[in-house]
């Protein structure tokens, strides 16, 4: 992974936690909504994501924009 990407992929994760955290949800409650939803995503991929050091597939984003109740631009802001 370039630098741009892990740059980008961090940012994407901050504000997944930010979101996350906005709603009053834990990284285990996140998981379990995705997983009851049918996205299969662990608590621990949920950490991995949040601080870049894994990629977020474009299902989780739909699934995780759904779960939080926010817009993919949201999630995907770079400010």
């Amino acid at each position: 992974m370039n630098i741009m990407n892990a740059k980008i992929e961090k940012i994407i994760g901050q504000n997944i936690k930010r979101l996350r955290e906005a709603q009053g949800f834990t990284q285990e409650m996140l998981a379990a909504k995705l997983q009851l939803n049918g996205c299969d995503i662990t608590r621990s991929a949920i950490a991995k994501i949040e601080v870049g050091q894994r990629h977020l597939y474009v299902d989780e984003l739909i699934f995780i924009a759904k779960i939080i109740g926010v817009g993919y631009d949201e999630i995907l802001r770079m400010n």
